[in-house]
């Protein structure tokens, strides 16, 4: 590849093609940001309806998981009970056979054991089914938010996406315009671009003197400055909002 034939570097531009090439940047952000400004808070609201149905569906996770757990202790207590009927049948047996007095009343009193251990179990089964209860009303509830916030979602993707389509086509030639046109502006410049349209409310980073005032901020701009502006020697900005003054807007007589 020849000299020539290479691509000029950013920094190689002249200063009057980057003042122009921002111009040509700002007024397709601008014409983006218009577009997106239809959107309103749709994007964000489709956002946090996803999120708040995430926070659903683990919640029901949690309580389906808890209410497993208590199922497994209910399985457990009743065994436990049924061991212990168990017990109390070998026991009875036992005490049709024993020798004295002493092994009668130590037999009865493995009996009364056992079955405190049955009216234990039978009350931690009683508890842990009033909890498999009260969380299935939970998670009833919680389906019910999330069937609403489903529906929701639904309506607001479908909002959203009639939005985006009416201007899918015109966005996408929008921004194959932007990429061409922060070719010729170096990193540098560019990140201070974005850097101040993030930092004003109208998004307008670049903007002409007109009627000797910045079109931003709509101070003064001295002449002595404007002149130096007219100049396109180097990139200049109002002093009072930071904003990159590319040129000054000729007077209409």
């Amino acid at each position: 590849m020849t000299a020539n034939s290479a691509a000029v570097a950013p920094a190689d531009v002249p200063v009057a093609a980057k003042l122009e090439a921002l111009l040509t940047l700002q007024h397709l952000d601008s014409q983006l940001d218009e577009i997106r400004r239809v959107r309103g808070d749709l994007p964000e609201e489709v956002r946090d309806l996803e999120d708040e149905i995430a926070g659903y569906e683990v919640r029901v996770k949690k309580f389906d998981e808890d209410i497993q757990g208590l199922n497994d202790f209910i399985k457990s207590r009743k065994q436990a009970s049924k061991d212990a009927e168990s017990l109390i049948k070998k026991y009875d047996e036992q005490q049709q056979n024993v020798r004295n007095n002493r092994e009668f009343e130590a037999i009865a009193k493995e009996i009364e054991l056992q079955r405190l251990e049955i009216q234990i179990a039978d009350k931690k089964i009683k508890e842990a089914q009033y909890q498999i209860d009260v969380k299935n009303a939970e998670i009833s509830g919680t389906k019910s938010k999330l069937d609403e916030r489903r529906k929701d979602l639904d309506n607001k993707k479908g909002e959203l996406d009639t939005i985006v389509a009416e201007n899918e086509e015109e966005e996408r030639g929008l921004m194959a315009q932007r990429d061409e046109a922060t070719k010729p502006v170096e990193d540098r410049l560019l990140t201070a671009y974005t850097r101040i349209r993030g930092n004003v409310r109208n998004g307008l980073a670049v903007v002409l003197v007109r009627r000797d005032a910045c079109g931003g901020c709509f101070n003064t701009v001295p002449p002595q400055r404007q002149a130096d502006i007219i100049s396109h020697k180097k990139i200049i900005v109002c002093e009072h909002c930071g904003r990159i003054l590319a040129d000054v807007e000729a007077r209409t007589a």
